[in-house]
């Protein structure tokens, strides 16, 4: 019998959150078949730690929160194997994505990493169509030839050799925002966040950002992306995708005039 065959490729998972005792649970059940569930918590009080350390996960803390970026960076650092796969609290693994990853595994995975589109719930019902669709993120991936990059608070794994990825057909279930107070609260946050990082980078907000930026992502979601097949929420989420670029040009104008 030949002896060399791969062996299965381990893999840690790694989380970071919250405040999300309402839904760290159903994220660490769907990363379970996974070799290591590594948690970084940044000062939860809510009970998220208890419930993610009875689900056998290594909760480790870092605080105070440095940035979204910064805080996955580290939850890779910290975790044992080299093979990663990154989820925020809001998401899980679905069952067709498991079976997939856990067949790939089986000879051992290959190249950089691997895309998944994500399934977004939005206000009680998943959307196919405008920003929301197919959503591709790379979260499975090798931390030896990616790190986590981006602006905050919109992070992305970015790889230093510029191997391509495999793109998988298999969705990441992800639920966004738990009600429209918690997407408003959301984008206020996000919002001062990504302002106060572009005006480190010495960015300017011009008259063409302020003004004509939110109509063109507006347009994109609604009719280039088709969001008008989602209803009133592909309505919705265009309209609040103008809101979130004019407040976050907004607030770099404001910082750059102090």
């Amino acid at each position: 019998m030949s002896q060399d065959r791969e062996l299965p490729t381990p893999i840690s998972a790694c989380v970071i959150c919250y405040q999300e005792a309402d839904r760290i649970e159903d994220c660490l059940r769907s990363l379970a078949f996974c070799d290591e569930v590594l948690v970084i918590d940044s000062g939860s009080t809510d009970g998220t730690v208890e419930k993610a350390e009875a689900l056998g996960a290594t909760v480790r803390s870092n605080r105070p929160f440095p940035g979204h970026r910064e805080q996955k960076q580290l939850a890779i650092e910290w975790a044992r194997h080299d093979w990663v796969l990154c989820l925020d609290a809001d998401e899980r693994i679905t069952p067709e994505l498991q079976a997939k990853i856990q067949a790939l595994r089986a000879t051992g995975l290959q190249g950089s990493g691997y895309t998944m589109p994500r399934r977004n719930h939005y206000l009680g019902k998943v959307v196919r169509a405008g920003l929301f669709w197919p959503d591709r993120k790379l979260r499975l991936f090798d931390r030896r030839v990616g790190r986590w990059g981006g602006t905050n608070p919109h992070d992305k794994v970015v790889l230093l050799d510029g191997e391509a990825v495999t793109h998988l057909d298999e969705a990441i279930e992800h639920l966004t925002y738990r009600d429209f107070s918690h997407q408003l609260r959301t984008i206020d946050s996000y919002t001062r966040i990504s302002a106060e990082a572009l005006h480190r980078q010495g960015r300017r907000c011009s008259l063409f950002d302020l003004l004509l930026r939110p109509p063109a992502v507006l347009f994109k979601s609604l009719v280039l992306k088709r969001g008008f097949v989602d209803g009133w929420r592909g309505v919705l989420i265009a309209v609040m995708a103008f809101y979130y670029d004019w407040l976050k040009y907004l607030r770099l104008r404001r910082l750059q005039r102090t």
